[in-house]
């Protein structure tokens, strides 16, 4: 008997659309740790390797074990792992195979660096669904430029070749900035020579500490839909999108997308929020356990409505923004106060693909 074979994209959607309606947190993600070996000038959180009030504040070995114990009972399937850098942490096997045998597709995001000969053969052997990697430039200039630590282009570089040797699940991604646009497409010719998926994103979002120098370096409205119409996969996937997007939600809810329905994300001080952008909402999972917060918590965030001059719901281009509560928290210190930047960038791209 035949067994029809379906994408993995395609099963997550079908598997999600079934799920909403009963409220079961299929996708989570947890950031280990907020320290990185690297000083990205864009980075939200990245706080110095060696910072030990930031190690002393982090879920210990035992606590993120029964934090996995408890979302697995509850139902989630995928599952990130991520950081600041995750690997700094000298527990992260132990905590990545744990979450293996949970039966998490699992997805890790690192820079990079710290791979060595006997991580590549680890993660061969106890294969992720995916290893994302952010090389952030195709040259040392411009890699380092951003990162802020000579000779990490190379380590980099190093990790992404031993991980491909043996044979390890590789996808390559950037964030795109003033300081790195004019390399894009030659990191998408380097990740095509390797056999490897890419992506980039072009939108920065504030530090969760409050401060704006990310957006320092943002691009304008005008070159990030300049970078799509320059990539021709991407035209496709916008047109494509711009013709089956639903429009305004016509709801009062101040939450309309997934977060705390079918998402839930993880800090590395066991604060637990809808989604990875809405920190602002959260429990403490120190106090208190998943499912009382899932259960009991998160209704309550999730039926916060929109003041009547909240214009998001009502407009046809809600889709196609990404405006969220989370993203004008950061951005404003205020959910319900639009972004302005991701207005414009999503007026420019419906007059340039519908």
């Amino acid at each position: 008997m035949a067994v029809p074979e379906i994408s993995i994209t395609e099963f997550t959607l079908r598997l999600n659309n079934q799920v909403l309606a009963k409220r079961l947190p299929l996708l989570g993600s947890i950031e280990l740790t907020h320290r990185c070996n690297l000083r990205c000038a864009h980075c939200y959180c990245n706080l110095p390797a060696s910072d030990e009030e930031a190690l002393e504040r982090e879920l210990d070995t035992e606590e993120v074990l029964d934090i996995l114990d408890q979302i697995a009972e509850a139902g989630c399937l995928w599952f990130l792992i991520t950081g600041g850098e995750p690997l700094l942490r000298k527990d992260w096997r132990d905590l990545f195979l744990h979450a293996k045998k949970k039966g998490f597709i699992t997805t890790l995001f690192t820079n990079g660096t710290l791979i060595t000969q006997e991580m590549a053969e680890f993660l061969a052997d106890w294969r992720p669904h995916s290893i994302e990697i952010t090389l952030y430039g195709a040259t040392r200039a411009t890699y380092e430029r951003i990162t802020g630590m000579p000779g990490s282009f190379e380590r980099c570089l190093r990790g992404i070749d031993l991980l491909l040797e043996h044979g390890a699940p590789v996808a390559l991604k950037t964030m795109v900035m003033t300081l790195n646009h004019h390399e894009v497409f030659q990191i998408k010719s380097y990740a095509e020579k390797l056999g490897t998926k890419f992506r980039f994103d072009p939108v920065l979002n504030p530090r969760l500490d409050g401060s704006r120098q990310p957006c320092r370096y943002r691009l304008t409205p005008e070159d990030v839909v300049a970078l799509d119409l320059a990539d021709e996969s991407r035209v496709t996937e916008w047109r494509e999108f711009c013709n089956r997007f639903s429009g305004p939600s016509h709801r009062d809810d101040l939450y309309v997308c997934g977060a705390g329905v079918s998402t839930f994300h993880i800090d590395p001080y066991g604060r637990m929020s809808p989604c990875e952008m809405a920190r602002h909402d959260s429990c403490d999972l120190r106090k208190g356990s998943f499912r009382r917060f899932w259960d009991e918590d998160f209704p309550g965030f999730l039926s916060v409505k929109a003041a009547e001059n909240y214009p998001c719901n009502r407009c046809e281009l809600i889709s196609l923004c990404g405006q969220c509560p989370g993203w004008a928290w950061l951005e404003n210190g205020d959910p319900q106060k639009p972004m302005e930047y991701l207005c414009k960038i999503a007026h420019l791209r419906a007059a340039a693909f519908r």
